[in-house]
């Protein structure tokens, strides 16, 4: 696999014992149950941590019981911190084959279908939206975020990905080629808010709720925006991914 980009902040501090107390906290956007094994939380202490790659390694000799958060792993650092666009798209090409096998023997868990979307989304962003939409990638996300949240409705990244997908479309193909993807900007707009409903302190949510807005509304929605940067600019990151986002916050404030 090589060795990936290593967390660029201090690491976070996070053991077995810690990670219990602080997991509803820390998932509530993906909704992933509390391991039960104690390896498996280990691993996951480790993601918390910053610590991606070991994360990765760890979840997938796990097993199918670590692919979550192997995809999981993998996905944010390619997303965040992998420089080469090859090797980040083929991180995300790898977690859509992983997440489709687990999807495919596990049909009820919600975070196999989420991690196929997510790594697909991504993936399509990386080859230009009108590409993947020409090559039926769009669908999928879309469907695949559905079945996320019709099996777990308080799954609030779900919510997140499905509102980015609604403004995305629209704002590569507008409106009226949009419907024909399923793309519409008053559910693009519900999708975000019951988001931010859901995981009221999420930084991530609320930059891509401002990057929506701006998509689907445009200069109009500029201050509602600029709020919305600054507002998950001051959120207190609890772990290595939402210190990540909210240090995009910070980029997009300066931008």
């Amino acid at each position: 696999m090589g060795k990936w980009t290593a967390f660029p902040y201090p690491l976070y501090a996070f053991d077995a014992a810690t990670l219990k107390k602080q997991w509803s906290r820390l998932h509530v956007g993906d909704a992933e149950p509390l391991p039960q094994d104690a390896k498996l939380l280990g691993a996951w202490a480790l993601f918390h941590a910053g610590e991606f790659q070991k994360a990765c390694d760890a979840g997938l000799k796990l097993g199918s019981g670590g692919l979550t958060l192997a995809n999981k792993a993998q996905s944010i650092h390619a997303n965040y911190l992998e420089k080469s666009e090859k090797a980040k798209l083929a991180m995300f090409q790898e977690v859509m084959q992983r997440a489709q096998a687990q999807r495919e023997a596990e049909p009820s868990n919600p975070n196999a279908h989420y991690c196929l979307a997510y790594a697909t989304g991504r993936y399509g962003q990386g080859i230009s939206v009108t590409k993947a939409l020409a090559r039926g990638l769009g669908t999928q996300v879309k469907q695949a975020l559905e079945t996320t949240i019709k099996l777990a409705p308080k799954h609030a990244d779900a919510h997140i990905a499905l509102g980015a997908f609604h403004a995305e479309v629209i704002d590569k193909v507008g409106s009226l080629l949009g419907k024909t993807q399923g793309a519409s900007k008053a559910s693009g707009l519900a999708m975000f808010q019951q988001a931010l409903k859901l995981n009221p302190t999420s930084a991530i949510a609320m930059v891509e709720y401002a990057n929506g807005l701006v998509m689907l509304e445009g200069e109009k929605k500029m201050k509602e925006a600029e709020k919305l940067y600054a507002d998950a600019a001051a959120c207190t990151p609890a772990d290595a991914a939402e210190r990540l986002d909210v240090e995009m916050a910070k980029a997009e404030m300066e931008d």
